[in-house]
């Protein structure tokens, strides 16, 4: 990058003044993974300090049978396939139940589009859910399937929402977001729920006095200029909404589980890699930079490994996902054994060995209970890393 651009978005971070589309292409093609981190981490401690912030949650699928095929994804089967499932409430109750010792407080629930389960069977699972367990948050459902339930009920989004909440819905998803702009979407998504429709029920769901996520999906065969255009179209939703609380970029996986069924579901990966540790860090820093009305970005460990998770809360990141239990929708999300779950100690370890303090709380970012940093005599005030 030419010595004088690099001085100018240097100047205009400092300054807190917006970054532009240009800028954002800019920070993409500079190689200087160092420098972005220092002003990524610069942006990210004005706004949480030393705080990295966490949950305790359990991810529910209560079925991945779906009637689309989406080039990237393993995880939908279509029915009548030998591992295609359907949990009766009463199980996901029970799967729920099995962390109500560990001080559960959010539930994440995300479903294929099944093609003939009834629109009742989605607020009934949520009211059996807060029944059992009624100091838990529930988060439930993308946008794609706010969108779906609108097609298989016959009632507007504003009316399933409303059921919805009275029945204990507490948060949409951010799933369903991938990459907006058409010339990528067009080649990886099997559904009909585009930015116009995605964007319209987290509106509408803002409007109700709901706080989402929004995600991205990174490191297929999109180019750094779709990520800009994603950012700034969520940056331009915010601005009019308020209602989003934290972007999660999303590692693109390839099939390293599902395959062994015989089946290659991710019609992508013949012709994509996977993002490196160096690709993941320089999204999260170049994000942090864009999303300036965003208050918290998140780093998923289950798609990014811990290592590089812990390095991201050192480009922009200040929320590591909680201790998920299992995630059907990406398994290995480094081949390398990546756990299903981490415990509250866990995070609170990975938390102080990057360098930050950790701050437990809600799906509504209320602080629950803050925790002791790393040791200061240990180590030395966290910085990003050096290249």
């Amino acid at each position: 990058m030419d010595a004088g651009l690099k001085r100018e978005l240097e100047e205009k971070v400092f300054a807190g003044e917006r970054l532009t589309r240009e800028d954002g292409i800019a920070l993409y093609e500079s190689d200087d993974l160092a420098w972005l981190g220092g002003l990524a981490h610069h942006v990210r401690t004005k706004k949480n300090g030393d705080v990295v912030h966490f949950n305790v949650n359990r991810h529910l699928n209560m079925t991945n049978v779906c009637t689309a095929s989406c080039a990237y994804c393993s995880f939908q089967r279509k029915p009548g396939e030998k591992d295609a499932y359907t949990m009766r409430i009463e199980e996901a109750v029970r799967l729920a139940k099995a962390m109500e010792n560990e001080n559960l407080t959010e539930l994440h629930i995300v479903n294929g589009l099944h093609p003939a389960l009834p629109w009742r069977y989605y607020p009934r699972s949520l009211r059996e859910l807060k029944k059992a367990l009624p100091e838990v948050s529930l988060k439930a459902f993308t946008a794609t399937e706010i969108h779906h339930f609108e097609k298989i009920s016959g009632l507007s989004a504003s009316d399933i929402l409303d059921e919805l909440i009275d029945a204990g819905l507490e948060s949409l998803t951010g799933g369903g977001a991938e990459i907006f702009d058409w010339e990528v979407r067009q080649h990886i998504v099997d559904h009909e729920t585009h930015w116009e429709d995605w964007s319209r029920i987290h509106r509408l769901a803002h409007s109700k006095g709901l706080k989402t996520p929004c995600t991205m999906l990174y490191g297929h065969i999109e180019e750094p200029r779709h990520r800009v255009d994603h950012v700034l179209r969520l940056r331009e939703l915010q601005d009019e909404t308020g209602g989003f609380q934290v972007f999660i970029p999303l590692r693109y996986q390839h099939d390293f589980v599902d395959m062994k069924d015989g089946k290659v579901r991710n019609t992508l990966q013949a012709r994509t890699s996977m993002a490196t540790g160096a690709e993941a860090l320089k999204t999260f820093a170049v994000s942090r930079l864009l999303f300036d009305n965003v208050p918290h970005v998140k780093v998923f460990w289950v798609m990014h490994g811990v290592q590089t998770a812990q390095l991201a809360l050192q480009h922009g990141a200040d929320d590591m996902d909680g201790s998920v239990v299992e995630y059907k929708i990406t398994h290995d999300a480094d081949n390398y054994g990546t756990p299903n779950k981490l415990t509250r100690d866990d995070l609170l370890e990975l938390i102080r060995e990057a360098g930050f303090r950790p701050v437990e709380r809600n799906t509504r970012y209320e602080v629950i209970r803050e925790y002791p940093g790393p040791d200061a005599s240990l180590r030395e005030t966290p910085q990003p890393m050096r290249a």
